[in-house]
């Protein structure tokens, strides 16, 4: 399981994003507060508070595929 930060502040960005998770074979959710969404699920994830970093639980052995993947997503507390 991984489990990480990620700023879908930008269209685009949450576009692509789905589009990483869809390309996965396992559960990717997105939790914001009280909130929990499918990954694969645009319109689920523009439900979701994206003026805030939300975060990412993708239920998967290997991580260095999906970790690669969502760089340029991760959020980096300054």
């Amino acid at each position: 399981m991984l489990e990480k930060k990620l700023l879908l502040d930008h269209y685009d960005k949450v576009k692509k994003f789905v589009a990483v998770a869809c390309s996965k074979d396992y559960d990717i959710e997105l939790m914001s507060g009280k909130y929990v969404v499918n990954a694969k699920s645009i319109m689920g994830v523009f439900s979701l508070d994206l003026t805030r970093p939300v975060t990412m639980v993708a239920h998967c052995e290997m991580v260095a595929d999906i970790m690669r993947q969502i760089k340029p997503f991760i959020f980096e507390e300054e």
